[in-house]
């Protein structure tokens, strides 16, 4: 059975927060382009700030489908299951937003994180509905650890590494939309007269 929740109630939070992993889903406007899809699973990166309210950090990534589509239209699903104990899916419906590392409003929000290494930005969720349902058909599965291998990865970049990295892999979703164009690009030589200039901004 289905139930809906008016909140992210007491035992909604302690489920969602005993949760080694989770999926969030988005998609463009319209009746075109490509829903997405994505697992997010390290350690120390989600947070439920209120009973509307939880964030993750995002970190730097192959991809950022998911900040071109919050950044289009907002709406975004969060869906946690029980692979351990009793089965329990919940899902978090509600929109997003994207704080960039950039922003003067990460600072506030990086200290809610035990992770914050490769981290491009902050996803803030507001929830409007939260509903659970049995989860009868996910199997059984046991935790053995942590991968620890993106943020390491990440870190052994370098801010400047990563930012390079961004450049060549998020500015822009799989369909073309904007995605993560926050980092400065770096300079380019123009041909004429070898002055270093700003390569131009996606839009």
């Amino acid at each position: 059975m289905s139930t809906v929740h008016a909140c992210i109630d007491p035992g909604v939070r302690e489920f969602v927060e005993a949760q080694h992993m989770f999926f969030v889903a988005t998609a463009p406007s319209g009746d075109g382009g490509h829903v997405n899809l994505s697992p997010k699973g390290i350690a120390g990166t989600f947070v439920v700030v209120d009973e509307r309210t939880v964030a993750y950090l995002d970190v730097t990534a192959s991809g950022a489908e998911t900040i071109a589509h919050l950044r289009q239209n907002g709406r975004i699903t969060l869906m946690f299951c029980a692979f351990e104990g009793p089965p329990n899916i919940v899902r978090l419906h509600g929109r997003g937003r994207v704080v960039s590392l950039h922003d003067a409003e990460f600072a506030h929000w990086t200290p809610r994180f035990d992770e914050l290494r490769g981290a491009r930005a902050v996803i803030v969720v507001d929830v409007d509905r939260v509903s659970d349902s049995c989860g009868y058909g996910v199997p059984v599965y046991a935790h053995v650890g942590e991968r620890e291998l993106l943020p390491a990865f990440m870190e052994r970049k370098g801010a400047q590494g990563q930012a390079e990295y961004r450049s060549r892999k998020n500015r822009t979703s799989i369909d073309g939309l904007r995605a993560f164009d926050d980092d400065p690009l770096p300079a380019v030589e123009t041909p004429d007269d070898g002055m270093s200039r700003p390569a131009p901004r996606s839009t």
